[in-house]
């Protein structure tokens, strides 16, 4: 398994996939950018490139990471976090070794991206 979901953030995705259209996916992945050089990327995914992509069900949650990703991402979880002022995804990346305050841009031994904005 690329990644692991909790029970608190696998319950709130497939809230939110209720409101996409059949056959979304999650797709985890990274991108350039964010004050430490790279950031998350979350969101949903309709198509999949069987060559370029990684399928797998994480705690009832069908996940897409492109495969150039993984071995970046390896070993993240995913949490969501309910508090007084609404609630939010948390990611801990094992591999990351600097994030910025903000808590989405992060760099890892071998991958710094290039920084942007936060």
């Amino acid at each position: 398994m690329v990644i692991t979901i909790s029970d608190n953030a696998a319950n709130q995705i497939q809230e939110m996939m209720k409101e996409e259209s059949a056959g979304a996916r999650l797709r985890f992945g990274i991108k350039g950018g964010g004050c430490s050089g790279l950031s998350y990327s979350l969101g949903f995914e309709y198509e999949v490139n069987e060559e370029l992509d990684t399928i797998e069900d994480i705690n009832g949650v069908p996940v897409v990471f492109f495969n150039q990703d993984i071995p970046i991402i390896e070993g993240t979880k995913i949490d969501y976090k309910q508090n007084m002022m609404g609630g939010g995804f948390s990611i801990d990346n094992p591999n990351a070794i600097v994030s910025c305050g903000c808590g989405s841009s992060f760099r890892t031994k071998d991958k710094v991206g290039t920084p942007g904005d936060c």
